[in-house]
């Protein structure tokens, strides 16, 4: 029991007995772990030294590699923090292929290693089809090793025009790195997506046919070069589309320096894609246009005879003593509009465009619009390839072109409805021209596509006029001057074309026209030799019975 009492201010106590005898008895209770029981003792200064020394050790190593991390390196683990903690990478996706008709590779990837980040682009190599397949640019690094072009880019061709559908979409893979660089995670967030595979028109064994029958004979004959287009008349699929000479897709992909050079120094111009791009003096191509035309508006009728002595003369009102002559490439007779194109008759288009004694004549507003009717002076429609138009000489142009002397004369109609003075067309122009003729009047829009749902518009001219037309470049096979195609395996209608150019006239180029077979015709041709000395002997009659020939021995089911 323990009292408790105040005394003089101060606090007493007692303690009994009893209460440390009872106290006694827990002693074996206490928990020694808990330190219950033991009497506290302040640290000795031995110990105070060293705890505070393995303090001051910890704290200086924080402090030096803080220092280490914040100061000496902080701006490279700054950069490297900024820069590697979450990283989007490009996961490159393989561009389409490009196939033939029958399914022939034209253009498709490679990988020369595994670890490559996308596949290279490679060619066939097959002779013609450079300008109409393409080439392209592949993705690319700057000096620090970052792609600054992560897509492939098509330059020039198909791999152009329909760059958006081949080059498919690119994946995206998200890396987490730490610090030092270390990959810590990797995430694909978008797969990449190939792009489409395209299956062209084109058949790549007879292009590569064709290519070679007018680099035999260009080379030959001191050409500058050659192109060569064949169409569907029922389509519009161009089953062939080549320039001579053409260049090195390969070479254009892997950046060979010297060979790239040596193109951009030749006068043949390689780089031209003659086939879409050439602009040219179509000549007597232009005469079943102008019969056809003539007859549709009643200026003549099929039947009607011009004679040809061989020139026509017109008055010179400058100089009465002497008449202007215009000639003929021979003398050639009377001849009616069928025969006026077999024997492409230049007395008989200029008595019909411009007029002659008593001949009404077209005029040059006529003539402009059924070389429109027919594409000239229009962008043929060829997806992604050039929309080079020509030129159709017309008063108005004339006047722009010609300021020092802005006069239409009679002469300048004379020459343009025979395909000379001013007049202009691509060869992919002219064999629209072709086709129209031969399809009974419907001016199809090219394609390089396979299976293309057939666009055009049909031309306001009188089906009957047309035929006469045909009838008259079957009769130039037959009978006239294109006898050259006159072969007993395939029936052809063809039309040549000799232009002259040149200050003094002192070169050509030699063209031809047509389509077969005759009695249904499937397809239509255009080939043209660009630039060779006046009179030489190579022209369309030549070329195209070569590659007739070819065609007869590798690819029969065309000329069927």
């Amino acid at each position: 029991m323990l009292r408790w009492w105040f005394r003089k201010g101060k606090i007493r106590s007692e303690i009994h007995p009893d209460e440390i005898l009872i106290d006694s008895q827990n002693v074996s209770d206490l928990d020694r772990d808990q330190f219950e029981g033991r009497i506290e003792r302040p640290l000795s200064r031995r110990q105070l030294v060293g705890a505070g020394s393995v303090v001051a050790v910890a704290v200086l190593l924080l402090l030096v590699r803080a220092g280490s991390l914040q100061v000496v390196h902080g701006q490279t683990y700054a950069e490297q923090a900024k820069n590697n903690q979450l990283t989007e990478e490009t996961i490159f996706a393989d561009r389409g292929t490009i196939v033939d008709r029958n399914g022939i590779p034209l253009a498709w990837n490679e990988r020369d290693e595994i670890g490559d980040d996308f596949a290279r682009r490679a060619y066939a190599s097959m002779r013609g089809l450079a300008h109409a397949v393409g080439y392209t640019k592949a993705p690319a690094k700057d000096s620090s090793g970052n792609y600054f072009r992560t897509e492939f880019e098509g330059l020039d061709g198909v791999e152009k025009a329909y760059n958006a559908e081949l080059g498919g979409q690119n994946g995206l893979r998200l890396t987490e790195t730490d610090a030092l660089g270390n990959v810590v995670s990797e995430a694909t967030t978008r797969a990449p997506a190939a792009g489409a595979e395209l299956r062209l028109s084109i058949d790549a064994k007879v292009t590569q046919g064709l290519y070679d029958v007018l680099a035999k004979n260009a080379g030959a004959a001191g050409f500058q070069g050659a192109a060569g287009v064949i169409m569907d008349v029922r389509t519009g699929e161009l089953l062939a589309l080549t320039s001579y000479p053409e260049y090195s897709q390969t070479a254009m992909v892997e950046g060979d320096r010297d060979l790239i050079a040596s193109y951009n120094t030749d006068k043949r111009q390689p780089f031209l894609d003659r086939a879409v791009d050439g602009l040219y003096a179509p000549g007597s191509i232009v005469k079943p246009i102008m019969a056809a035309g003539a007859i549709s508006d009643g200026i003549i009728d099929e039947y009607k005879q011009i004679l040809s002595t061989g020139s026509i003369s017109i008055p010179n009102q400058y100089d009465p003593k002497n008449p202007t002559l215009f000639r003929d490439w021979r003398v050639n007779g009377w001849t009616d509009a069928r025969h006026a194109i077999a024997v492409s008759s230049d007395v008989y288009f200029y008595s019909v465009g411009g007029g002659y004694q008593d001949q009404r004549g077209m005029g040059i507003a006529t003539i402009d619009k059924w070389l429109q009717a027919f594409g000239y002076g229009q962008d043929a429609g060829l997806k992604g390839f050039s929309s080079k138009t020509g030129t159709i000489p017309t008063i108005d142009w004339k006047a722009k072109t010609f300021p020092d002397d802005p006069t239409w004369r009679l002469g300048n109609t004379y020459h343009t409805a025979i395909g000379q003075f001013g007049t202009q067309v691509t060869p992919l122009q002219a064999v629209r021209t072709a086709v129209a003729l031969a399809n009974s009047g419907t001016l199809l829009t090219p394609t390089l596509i396979a299976s293309s749902t057939p666009q055009g518009q049909k031309i306001d001219i009188d089906p009957h006029a047309l035929q006469v037309a045909r009838e008259g470049m079957r009769l130039g096979v037959t009978e006239g001057i294109a006898t050259g195609v006159k072969l007993p395996y395939v029936s052809v209608a063809a039309k040549t074309g000799t232009a002259q150019i040149g200050m003094k006239n002192e070169y050509w180029n030699a063209w031809m026209i047509g389509f077969w077979p005759y009695e249904n015709p499937k397809y239509a041709f255009v080939m043209i030799l660009d630039r060779a000395p006046a009179h030489t002997s190579t022209g369309g009659n030549v070329v195209m019975a070569q590659f007739f020939s070819w065609m007869h021995e590798n690819a029969p089911e065309y000329l069927q």
